[in-house]
């Protein structure tokens, strides 16, 4: 046995971390041995494992994952504050618009209507769109938009053909940490673009839809999932009876704008004058 490594006993011991999270974090790559007895399956660490086992810890702390702890680990010192940072600043925002779904949902429970959300309507041409379809929890809801979005971004170019109207997403079931919609990525175009792989082809039809429209600071599950709420119970308050999934239209300054601004209408499509 080498000198410098110790057992992961001491590791624990040094660093108060439980057996248990030591060999996860091992097996997840972020906190690997420095050496495996082939034999006996003992693991040994480094020295200067014992500092990165206690950054792990701190930054867990945060309620950072591990995915991204790794890439703070990995990166140098500016670099690494850089993408704390980042991750911090997406905290408080969603911490910020949770709290807004909680003052939504406590005027539901109190049976007194919500004026958060200014609802208006609006008629939709028909539109030939190429679409791409995934079930996905609220969890794998943000890595699938901007994956489908890619998809379509770059079969578009590939066919010389571009956008005629916003990206927007189509929700045929309830996402949320428990449901797995599945959700439709459209992207509206008028060239003549055939279907690919993962992409098909179809025709939107028009309607007539209701809609709210969220700030950048809205985009996470939380308020969202209250604005899809609010357009609903405006539509039964109306009468109107729903004729198409609930949808998301994407503002092009969707990815880098700022906290306040637009960059996002949650849509319902309606019958007029339809009974509830």
């Amino acid at each position: 046995m080498h000198e410098d490594l110790i057992t992961i006993g001491e590791l624990a011991a040094r660093t108060r971390l439980s057996l248990k999270a030591l060999r996860f974090y091992g097996n997840r790559g972020l906190l690997p041995p420095a050496r495996v007895d082939p034999r006996t399956g003992f693991r040994r660490y480094g020295q200067a494992q014992v500092e990165r086992a206690h950054r792990i810890a701190l930054l867990r702390a945060t309620g950072m994952p591990l995915a991204r702890i790794a890439a703070v680990l990995d990166s140098n010192g500016e670099e690494s504050v850089r993408l704390l940072d980042a991750y911090w600043r997406e905290q408080e925002s969603a911490h910020a618009s949770r709290r807004d779904a909680v003052g939504y949902a406590r005027g539901v429970l109190t049976g007194r209507s919500s004026t958060m959300y200014e609802i208006a309507e609006r008629d939709v041409p028909e539109q030939k769109v190429l679409f791409t379809q995934r079930h996905v929890t609220a969890a794998d809801l943000p890595g699938f938009l901007a994956e489908a979005s890619d998809l379509l971004f770059s079969h578009l170019r590939q066919a010389g053909a571009c956008l005629s109207g916003p990206l927007f997403a189509v929700y045929h079931g309830l996402v949320s940490e428990d449901s797995d919609g599945p959700v439709e990525v459209c992207a509206p175009t008028q060239n003549a673009v055939g279907p690919a792989g993962r992409i098909g082809v179809r025709i939107e039809p028009a309607h007539r839809e209701a809609y709210t429209a969220l700030a950048k600071r809205h985009e996470v599950y939380p308020a969202m999932a209250a604005a899809h709420d609010a357009v609903g119970a405006w539509l039964a308050e109306h009468g109107y009876a729903r004729s198409a999934s609930n949808r998301e239209v994407y503002y092009p300054n969707w990815a880098n704008a700022e906290p306040g601004e637009q960059v996002v209408d949650v849509a319902v499509p309606f019958r007029p004058g339809s009974g509830a």
